[in-house]
């Protein structure tokens, strides 16, 4: 008899950025019943989830550029509203959807799609979560994305802040569920490399990892970009790269008013000092020293054990995010490394968060596997969809959460949603184009010259 193929289980993702598609797709492949793509690729073997990509229509839909960058293929990748995307939803049938979006986000498809499959007797397994660290509005996006048959939480210590909340405000807490970063990886760091090797423990190549949004301010950004300069400067053995995230116009999960690119146009950075683009990963394979205000890259550049500075130049502040560090032993300031100061991570910490530098990574998201087996093996399918927000827990909230999204309360479209049938037409697309130029040229060229006036 011919050996008989498993059937390749079908995902949807859907995501609003370019982070949280990596996320978002990432995720989907290693939650995935049956093998992982990490050991066995899609290119020959039929092997791995059938991938539906997603991209709700937004100010940071992704660019071409950056879904490049990303380097996450789909089997098929598309741009929708939310309701083209409810839509979808109804007429398909998929194993698991991942929601990979902001918390509004979250919570309006949870509601759209309560009202797409009321009548279904079986429906996908809907699974979200972060895509890094969660150090701000814990509560709010939590509960926003309460409802998700399984809530991600990226570390044991996100695990057990997660519980705490939806417990606390009488909950179902039994969707969250413990796994890791999807995007951690690589090869081990090694010790340092090039021609400064010889000379002790100095990095021979040193990264930045800029942040969209943080810090916010041109004063802060511009101490951060001279303090770089000043580095590569003072050690002309050493290449020194400023890692950004996007190019000026195009949007991440954060908004960027102030592009580095622009604030180093002012400056005279030596030779040794230059931008980078690409994939955090590739960037990480020949970095000797990782440094970031608070960027999740810190976490991938632990997970490969590659020595690692969150700054305190700027204050240990909760907007900074830099307060997630403490107790991690990363956190020092440009003085101290300008003086050869190199961090030791405290291996308790590193371990609470889910950086698994300990081997264990690659087990790290078998509970969320076993988890979405059980629901997908429930007899009589899954039950409904149950948010915590409802119009009677939450009436002066969650409507107008739905509604920008272009749903009623009960989670249907309210006349005149913006849908498509078809691709949109030439014109369709110049306009599109050209309002979202008008948007971004708004969020960094008009916004910032009306708020230095507002501070005069």
């Amino acid at each position: 008899m011919p050996v008989s193929t498993p059937k390749r289980p079908r995902i949807a993702v859907l995501a609003d950025s370019d982070t949280r598609w990596k996320w978002g797709a990432l995720t989907a492949d290693r939650i995935a019943p049956g093998p992982s793509m990490e050991t066995a690729p899609r290119e020959g073997a039929q092997v791995g989830p059938l991938l539906d990509g997603f991209l709700l229509r937004g100010r940071a839909t992704p660019t071409p550029r950056q879904l490049a960058e990303v380097g996450v293929r789909a089997d098929s990748l598309r741009e929708v509203t939310a309701v083209e995307f409810l839509r979808a939803m109804a007429e398909e049938s998929y194993d698991v959807l991942v929601l990979s979006l902001v918390g509004g986000g979250v919570q309006a498809m949870l509601h759209g799609l309560g009202r797409v499959w009321q009548d279904r007797t079986e429906r996908p397994v809907v699974v979200t979560g972060y895509v890094g660290v969660v150090y701000e509005k814990l509560a709010d996006g939590l509960l926003l994305r309460h409802g998700a048959d399984l809530v991600l939480a990226n570390s044991r210590q996100d695990a057990d802040r997660f519980r705490a909340v939806y417990e606390g405000v009488g909950a179902d807490a039994s969707a969250v569920t413990e796994v890791a970063l999807p995007f951690l990886g690589g090869a081990p760091y090694e010790g340092e490399h090039g021609p400064s090797a010889e000379q002790g423990r100095r990095p021979s190549t040193v990264v930045f990892a800029a942040q969209p949004s943080v810090p916010e301010s041109r004063k802060d950004r511009t101490y951060l970009l001279n303090r770089l300069v000043q580095h590569a400067r003072r050690h002309p053995e050493r290449e020194v790269l400023l890692k950004l995230r996007s190019k000026p116009g195009e949007h991440t999960t954060h908004i960027e008013e102030l592009p580095y690119q622009k604030l180093v146009q002012r400056l005279d950075p030596p030779d040794n000092f230059r931008l980078v683009y690409g994939n955090m990963g590739e960037v990480l394979d020949r970095t000797d020293l990782l440094v970031t205000v608070s960027s999740t890259a810190a976490l991938e550049s632990l997970h490969r054990r590659v020595p690692t500075v969150v700054l305190t130049d700027l204050g240990i502040r909760e907007s900074l995010g830099n307060h997630h560090f403490v107790g991690s032993g990363c956190l020092a300031s440009w003085d101290q490394l300008d003086a050869g100061h190199r961090p030791e991570p405290d291996e308790e910490w590193v371990s609470r968060q889910g950086v698994a530098a300990d081997g264990s990574y690659d087990s790290a998201f078998d509970a969320a596997r076993t988890r979405i087996a059980e629901l997908l093996d429930r007899p009589g399918g899954l039950p409904p969809l149950t948010p915590y927000y409802t119009p009677v827990t939450a009436p002066g909230y969650l409507p107008g959460i739905l509604a920008r999204h272009h749903l009623g309360p009960d989670g249907t479209p309210l006349p005149g949603a913006p849908a498509a049938d078809t691709e949109p037409g030439p014109v369709r697309q110049i306009v599109r184009r050209a309002a979202r130029g008008a948007y971004r040229h708004g969020v960094q060229r008009v916004a910032p010259v009306i708020r230095r006036m507002g501070e005069l």
